[in-house]
């Protein structure tokens, strides 16, 4: 019965070709689409239509319609539905990625000012089949949708998490001012990296820090045993304010660049930079506060300012010896987050200024969301069980 099916469609598309010739490829990739998802069900419920069979895995449940663009034409397909199984068509499947990944285009091209009848005649150049400026339009609507999902969707335990910042130019007002982009990326408790969620907003003052946190732990947020970001005053107080218990980890690398501010001497700066690194690779924290008392000690007199600042600011760098040895080299510094904010300087350096907050918003979104994915199904971060 099968094969005669099969026989059935293939001479349906062979007669199609025939009478109608390039003008019937459509209506004959159609007919071949439909008939490839029919067989695919059969194998994925294991037995086909009123057939019994010990290896059937559910049901069929009809058919659903849909009409898909194609640089063929509009292909009319029927989606085969089942009944308490997890099944789509994986044909679809890649269809689908490459719908999303034309949408993630169509919106690039938008929020960079390129007007929807330019995107609609890329579109047709690429895809051989026309997109009109409302279709762009209701495709960056519909990602900005799917994009704020995204940034709402809820959280879960993250042991450690690292927070950055980074300026785009954006038209405000009549004006053009830089305005802060806030991430925040998390490591779960299998080892994978995540990326939480972003803001923007005009400053990166403790009220937009505080208004962030606040929405991640709103979500969910909870777990954490060390944050990791610079020394930013407004980042500061927020995560006081609303984490007040968890360790902070103070960005070795930031700590570095910070001292040398303090270096009266050009040629002082190796050795400076040579004895905090001893500091930061010390095994203990006795160790570590041997070695910030001789730092201090040695530069009292010729450098006064760098021995005061060291005091302070090096115990702050020092969170991660409380930590699993293997956990510590990773969470030392926010060069993870860094990374993040170099290919989001590479998306959106093209737009070079953004007509609003929400457009700056929904490229960078777009951005973090595809690093996130990728990173969710690759390899561990981190060895969480039986670290030492």
């Amino acid at each position: 019965m099968t094969c005669d099916i099969q026989d059935r469609s293939i001479g349906d598309v062979l007669e199609l070709l025939i009478e109608q010739g390039l003008d019937g490829t459509a209506e004959a990739i159609s007919i071949l689409l439909n008939e490839a998802m029919r067989l695919e069900r059969e194998r994925h419920l294991g037995a086909g239509p009123w057939e019994r069979s010990e290896e059937r895995q559910g049901y069929a449940n009809g058919y659903k319609k849909k009409a898909l663009q194609s640089r063929f034409g509009k292909l009319d397909l029927n989606i085969p539905q089942t009944r308490d199984t997890d099944f789509y068509p994986s044909s679809l499947e890649r269809g689908l990625r490459s719908e999303k990944a034309l949408k993630l285009a169509l919106a690039e091209m938008y929020v960079q000012g390129v007007s929807t009848r330019k995107v609609a005649r890329v579109t047709e150049e690429l895809c051989g089949f026309e997109i009109s400026s409302t279709q762009v339009s209701r495709a960056a609507h519909e990602l900005d949708v799917h994009l704020q999902q995204w940034r709402e969707r809820p959280l879960g335990s993250f042991p450690y998490v690292v927070l950055d910042a980074r300026y785009e130019k954006v038209r405000h007002g009549g004006s053009v001012i830089d305005c802060a982009v806030l991430v925040a990326m998390g490591v779960n408790e299998s080892g994978h990296r995540e990326l939480l969620g972003c803001s923007v907003s005009l400053s990166e003052q403790e009220v937009h820090w505080r208004d962030f946190l606040l929405s991640l732990k709103d979500r969910g947020l909870h777990g954490m045993k060390l944050f990791v970001s610079d020394a930013h005053e407004g980042l500061k107080a927020a995560r006081k304010s609303v984490f007040p218990s968890v360790p902070w980890q103070r960005c070795q690398f930031h700590l570095q660049q910070n001292a040398q501010s303090y270096v009266p001497k050009q040629a002082m700066k190796t050795q400076v930079a040579d004895d905090i690194r001893s500091v930061f690779d010390a095994k203990t924290p006795e160790e570590a506060k041997r070695h910030i008392e001789l730092l201090c000690k040695k530069y009292e007199q010729s450098a006064p300012k760098l021995a005061a600042w060291a005091e302070t600011a090096l115990p702050e760098g020092l969170a991660i010896l409380a930590l699993p040895a293997g956990h510590r080299r990773r969470l030392r510094t926010t060069n993870a987050l860094e990374r993040v904010n170099k290919e989001i300087k590479r998306r959106t350096r093209v737009a070079t200024l953004f007509p609003n907050e929400a457009s700056c918003l929904r490229l960078v979104t777009a951005v973090i969301m595809e690093i996130s994915d990728e990173w969710s199904s690759g390899k561990k971060y981190l060895t969480m069980d039986g670290a030492e």
